[in-house]
């Protein structure tokens, strides 16, 4: 069994400005190193209690405090601000210390940063096969959430990287649906892609305050599951990879939250297909409802802004009763036992609720958050929409529909 090592501090140079502390935990054996690096979130507790149970498997696990560094406040700018090149750095000199292969991870949007300092790395060390891969947890790979119904633009990074990636991405989140589009874009520079979509959890599911029982179980496994991805990651980097391509200027994250409104929609006013079958295993879709205003609302039982305003939308559903209105709530590819027991125990609404169990739907409607709602009027056209949570009985929002309601 490999000796564990006692939790060490060091401090790597940069440059005669910058210093990089660095956590160090694990054992003095093994041949690999994992460089934990911040996310938004900056280096969190419960990242090196999975740190503490993979130094007892025997492996080596660093954390470096790069927003400290910096003087940055743990914000997703501040990720997009840190630089690369010298972070590069900073890598070239913890395997120069370590002696070890460097594997990087990072989650959120530390995923983006990880990126970046991969091919920072390849730049000014060139081809040299120590720089291992890659692991990203529920990353964040897209420029922003877009508006209702846009595509999304990916980081330009995802695009320029060649080293193996393993992506940790939990079902219970809209990013799940979003692996079509990533997975072939990371290995367009010729990049070895693996992914592991973690069944029953929700982002972020090893640090949430309202964890569940599978996410808490899940989170004792993550360790196991960061070595399985050192392992398989080691086995298909066994030569040098030189960087192909050269990172263009980069936009920019756009930092905060949109505010919530239902407003005016942008994109193409004709609406996707909508036929799926009811909890009830009836066909359903818009074409049952010409003539009427549609409130198309996505949602899932495991998301507590759906949750939460579900109660309102119920109230709307009764206020508009007897009128040209429907609502007709999309779920996320859970199981039919999974939304019955949801709406019997937590939430009670009387409004179709439609089964999208392969998230095709979802993707034609291009949902990128929890919740999405398009709003269709009588001429079957989509007129308003809006991501997030609102209160569907706020004065302005009855207004707008009632509006709808009343064209002819």
């Amino acid at each position: 069994m490999s000796k564990v090592l006692a939790e060490t501090s060091i401090d790597i140079e940069i440059s005669h400005e910058i210093e990089v502390n660095i956590q160090q935990l694990g054992s003095d054996k093994d041949k690999n190193l994992l460089l934990w690096l911040p996310s938004e979130s900056g280096l969190l507790p419960q990242e090196k209690k999975q740190a503490q149970q993979l130094a007892t498997m025997g492996y080596s696990v660093w954390f470096a405090d790069l927003l400290s560094a910096w003087f940055m406040p743990a914000l997703a700018s501040s990720i997009e601000q840190l630089p690369a090149d010298q972070i590069a750095v900073l890598v070239e000199k913890s395997r120069l210390i370590s002696k070890k292969k460097i594997y990087l991870v990072a989650s959120g949007r530390g995923a983006l940063l990880s990126l970046r300092v991969a091919h920072a790395w390849q730049q000014r060390y060139g081809d040299q096969a120590t720089l291992g891969g890659v692991i990203l947890i529920s990353p964040k790979l897209f420029i922003e959430t877009p508006e209702p119904g846009q595509p999304g633009e990916l980081m330009p990074i995802v695009a320029q990287t060649n080293l193996p990636v393993f992506v940790l991405q939990p079902a219970n989140s809209p990013w799940r649906w979003k692996l079509d589009r990533i997975l072939p874009i990371l290995e367009k520079s010729g990049s070895d892609v693996f992914t592991w979509v973690l069944e029953g959890v929700r982002d972020r599911f090893y640090y949430r305050a309202d964890a569940s029982f599978e996410e808490d179980r899940l989170a004792k496994q993550l360790p196991l599951l960061l070595k399985s991805s050192i392992d398989l990651l080691a086995h298909y980097n066994q030569g040098s990879r030189k960087i192909t391509t050269r990172l263009t200027q980069k936009p920019k994250v756009i930092e905060g939250k949109k505010e919530r409104l239902l407003r005016a929609y942008s994109g193409d006013a004709e609406p996707p297909l909508l036929q799926l079958k009811t909890l009830q295993g009836r066909d359903s879709g818009l074409k049952d409802y010409k003539g009427e205003v549609v409130l198309v609302n996505f949602w899932a039982s495991w998301c507590p802004p759906c949750v939460h305003e579900m109660p309102s939308m119920q109230k709307l559903s009764e206020h508009f009763k007897g009128q040209a209105f429907e609502i007709l709530a999309v779920n996320m590819a859970e199981d039919e036992r999974t939304v019955k027991a949801f709406l019997r125990e937590k939430v009670k609404v009387k409004f179709p609720i439609l089964m999208d169990l392969d998230g095709q739907t979802l993707r034609r409607w291009q949902v990128f958050a929890f919740p999405t709602s398009y709003v269709i009027d009588k001429q079957g056209k989509i007129r308003l929409a809006l991501f997030g949570a609102i209160d569907w009985m706020q004065a302005d929002v009855v207004q707008q529909l009632e509006t709808l309601v009343k064209e002819k």
